[in-house]
């Protein structure tokens, strides 16, 4: 199979965790552990989110007072190199030294008349207590929202329009080269008005769910993986009633509310795949990859019961 595989921000970098390049590398090694045995028997296209690093580093761009801050498509390409190489490198620790793999910065077109550029709703950099997120937002004009128990930045996250570099990807994989891409949903770029296909960066981050499921369509994936730090989709979440959902088709599982800010992109980017292309996404944590691939683990999203993939014909790893 064809797998277009993202890897949540929170799978590389988990709650309340510091910032480090240690840990990061740590969490990378966790990552590529979980997916070389994918690798024998798949296709396999890697994206991964980047809103905790991207955050940080804006931080640390606004700390330097002698030039102006770097924007975030910038600070977006600084990211998609810097967890690429991590993963990249740890794949190739953790897999046969003839493996071929590439990263690939990867631009990916957005509508500048987006209207998320007037709600911001992308969590991005490290959790605040209130007060701290109050003087920051006074400080420096930042829009902070609430992210379960504390407070978190968010920026503009418009939709993924374009994969500015979808022919070279379709030449690398075509030539059984494992790809990262897409990091952190792309670096957000948009046509300047006027100037016909004359591409500038804009200030924004990319939901590299959204951005993931484009990438799988453009592809012909067979199947759309969202690794996370939790299991799968949970309804009533944080209640005694809490409950995963299985395997749900894309009408049912449009019945539920999740939030904006996390689980949300994740459904509607499962969602989307499922309905357009007639194939299975899936949704969970990344310690159940192998499972998740074969029909077993996560929340499976297909648009109907007969179209349930056999767990041997998915690619079933022992």
């Amino acid at each position: 199979m064809r797998i277009v595989l993202a890897l949540g921000g929170n799978a590389l970098l988990r709650r309340s965790e510091p910032m480090t390049a240690e840990v990061q590398r740590r969490n990378a090694r966790i990552a590529a552990e979980a997916m070389a045995p994918l690798v024998a028997d798949h296709e396999l296209v890697v994206a991964h989110g980047n809103g905790p690093q991207v955050g940080l580093l804006a931080l640390q761009a606004d700390a330097y007072r002698e030039v102006e801050p770097y924007p975030l498509d910038v600070l977006g390409a600084e990211t998609e190199g810097m967890i690429g190489y991590l993963l990249e490198q740890e794949l190739s620790n953790a897999m046969p030294p003839d493996t071929l793999m590439a990263t690939l910065l990867t631009q990916v077109e957005v509508s500048a008349a987006d209207p998320a550029f007037k709600d911001p709703t992308k969590f991005v950099g490290p959790l605040y207590e209130e007060e701290q997120a109050q003087q920051l937002a006074g400080g420096k004009g930042w829009v902070f929202k609430q992210d379960s128990a504390h407070w978190r930045r968010v920026v503009p996250s418009p939709r993924p329009q374009r994969i500015v570099e979808i022919e070279p990807i379709r030449y690398l994989l075509d030539r059984h080269v494992l790809v990262i891409c897409a990091g952190g949903g792309g670096i957000p770029t948009t046509s300047e008005p006027g100037n016909g296909r004359r591409m500038v960066g804009v200030e924004a981050v990319i939901d590299k769910d959204l951005a993931s499921e484009l990438l799988a369509e453009d592809l012909g994936a067979d199947l759309l993986v969202m690794a996370t730090d939790v299991a799968g989709v949970f309804v009533d979440w944080g209640t005694p009633r809490q409950r995963q959902l299985l395997t749900i088709t894309p009408e049912e599982l449009s019945e539920h509310d999740f939030a904006e800010g996390s689980m949300g992109p994740k459904v509607d980017a499962a969602m989307r795949f499922a309905r357009i292309t007639g194939k299975r996404a899936a949704i969970g944590g990344l310690g159940d990859i192998a499972e998740i691939v074969a029909g077993k683990k996560g929340t499976q999203v297909m648009r109907a019961a007969v179209d349930q993939p056999d767990p041997a014909a998915a690619g079933d790893i022992k």
